[in-house]
């Protein structure tokens, strides 16, 4: 199954650096990718049986979601929408806001203007908002750069969250040397982008974005703060830009890939699981939002080690794997006050990894026994006839290999490194088993 394959790579700590370049060497790119066209309705499918998905592990999803107050929830599959279900009365075309999951869309509008040249992130903010924007010294406040805004880091005291007033923005670290959890550092890159385009944040983000991926939505100002809203749909279509590395349908969107691997990655090492107002999965160690402490280990231990997020209160959910070429889509409410609670997004992840059937009865320890090693180089030894054994890439695709049952091996030396699934039949049980080349 994908999780157990994860888990296996994790727990290779010697060579986890090339497991996860062998998985992550799988992921997709823009040319292999589904992109919706802009007219409405119009999205391709892919049925969830072709994923070796269970009927009565998506209902228990769908009722684990309503439970949790869930208004939308959507997977992509390489750009092709795999589930999509609405609860209540909440429908398709229903607005949501993103909340928190809209600073992620925010650090994309900061990489376009840098790639177009009207801004860069090493400035101090002050370049762009003027002298006085906080209550700081001036030789302070020059310390303050764009950057310093996209990764938590400004140094500005956190406890008056949402005031974006120079009173409210005083000095409690220089910057760069603690991470903070702070809105109106945040908030103040909208000052920013209309500042150096010379438009709004509605018209930014429809010339940027909205226009080139057939993206709806609007950005609403709610006193100190900006929220944008949205259908799910919406949100999948972003996801989908970002799972193509910020193109659209070979579209250059966010071209500049220096910024772009840099959202995606550790901004700094006090929270390595932070980029450009992204929260980045897999990582050693992680401080929430809603406290100081750093706490050890990945954000979501039960989720794709690769997982980038745009995570916004109550559990709004922008949520993409490379690895598995999906991206997890959720809308809703819920009764916590975590301003992105990343337990949850664990948990949804840890459900929708749990989808596929059973299509065995050997236990796994038995099946070690049966196929190894694992991860394989050039040689897939058996260690019991298979019977019926084809092997499969991950677009369900049969693979030409050389399979020799009597002498009970496999040459995989001319598959390119990745996943791959063996299925076929021992004793008349059917056998189902993922393995990675390196």
């Amino acid at each position: 199954m994908i999780r157990s394959l994860i888990r296996k790579c994790e727990h290779m700590n010697s060579v986890i650096g090339m497991c996860l370049m062998t998985i992550v060497s799988f992921s997709l790119n823009a040319q292999e990718l589904y992109f919706p066209p802009s007219e409405e309705g119009e999205w391709a499918t892919t049925p969830y049986e072709d994923l070796n998905w269970c009927e009565d592990n998506i209902t228990s999803l769908y009722n684990y979601l309503e439970n949790e107050q869930t208004k939308s929830f959507i997977i992509l599959k390489e750009g092709r929408i795999v589930l999509e279900k609405y609860f209540g009365s909440y429908t398709q075309d229903s607005l949501w806001f993103w909340f928190s999951a809209g600073k992620s869309l925010m650090a994309t509008l900061t990489g376009i203007t840098q790639q177009n040249e009207s801004l860069n992130i090493e400035n101090p903010t002050s370049n762009y908002l003027g002298a006085g924007w906080t209550s700081l010294d001036p030789s302070e406040e020059d310390n303050i750069t764009v950057r310093n805004q996209l990764t938590m880091t400004s140094g500005l005291n956190e406890v008056i969250f949402m005031c974006t007033l120079p009173e409210c923005l005083t000095f409690r670290a220089n910057p760069g040397t603690r991470w903070a959890y702070h809105n109106a550092p945040y908030s103040l890159l909208r000052n920013v982008l209309e500042s150096v385009n010379g438009m709004d944040l509605n018209m930014i983000t429809a010339s940027f974005i909205k226009s080139k991926i057939g993206m709806k939505g609007i950005w609403v100002n709610s006193g100190f703060n900006n929220f944008y809203t949205s259908r799910a749909r919406d949100m999948a279509r972003f996801g989908l830009l970002i799972q193509a590395s910020g193109n659209w349908n070979s579209t250059p969107v966010l071209s500049d890939m220096d910024y772009f691997n840099a959202m995606i990655s550790p901004s700094q090492n006090l929270n390595p699981s932070y980029g450009y107002l992204w929260w980045l999965n897999g990582q050693e160690s992680y401080i929430s939002p809603n406290s100081p402490i750093s706490f050890a280990g990945p954000i979501a231990p039960d989720a794709p080690t690769d997982l980038i997020t745009a995570a916004g209160s109550q559990g709004q959910y922008i949520s993409i794997s490379p690895s598995t070429g999906l991206v997890l889509i959720r809308q809703g409410e819920r009764n916590d006050d975590d301003l992105a609670p990343i337990n949850f997004l664990n948990e949804i992840w840890k459900k929708v990894l749990d989808l596929e059937c059973s299509v065995t009865s050997l236990n796994e320890s038995v099946v070690e026994q049966i196929i190894y090693p694992i991860p394989a180089n050039t040689i897939v030894k058996l260690k019991k006839p298979i019977n019926n054994l084809v092997v499969y890439d991950i677009y369900g695709r049969a693979i030409p290999v050389g399979i020799n049952v009597s002498d009970l091996f496999v040459d995989i030396s001319e598959l390119a490194p990745g996943v791959y699934l063996f299925k076929g039949e021992i004793n008349g049980s059917s056998f189902s088993k993922k393995i990675y080349k390196r």
